[in-house]
């Protein structure tokens, strides 16, 4: 992706969003990585023995695609400042994720050029399980 500059960047900009599939295979793959066995991430039975619709998404993998998502548009000349999200609702594997990002505030400080964003997942129907917020530094031209 090309160098996004502060310059360029205008309050309401929304960062190009990323659809994520969050199939079973994923899902194994990420408990490898992260060491997170626990059976509702990967075992169907168990998951819905535990009142689930479905074998569900790992919280930490959401907050990675977000992570990811901000680092992508930052470019190599940006820095990310501080992020984070919030885990307020499970998301059901085997359906894609929406990761998306949105300008909420421009500004200079200590002669950088500082963006805030509103960041987070979402599931196909629009409901938003796991928002957060970034700042992030962006060369200037």
């Amino acid at each position: 992706m090309a160098q996004v500059y502060w310059n360029d960047v205008s309050e309401g900009q929304e960062l190009p969003a990323l659809d994520e599939e969050m199939s079973s295979q994923r899902l194994v793959v990420w408990a490898a990585a992260s060491g997170d066995f626990y059976q509702i991430h990967f075992d169907d039975d168990f998951a819905k023995g535990n009142n689930l619709p479905d074998i569900i998404v790992h919280g930490a993998l959401k907050g990675m695609l977000v992570g990811r998502l901000i680092d992508e548009w930052i470019g190599d000349e940006g820095r990310i400042v501080q992020w984070g999200v919030s885990y307020r609702g499970m998301d059901p594997a085997r359906q894609n994720i929406r990761v998306w990002g949105k300008v909420t505030k421009k500004y200079e400080q200590g002669g950088e050029g500082l963006v805030d964003l509103e960041v987070g997942c979402a599931q196909p129907n629009g409901t938003e399980t796991t928002p957060g917020t970034a700042t992030v530094m962006l060369p200037k031209r």
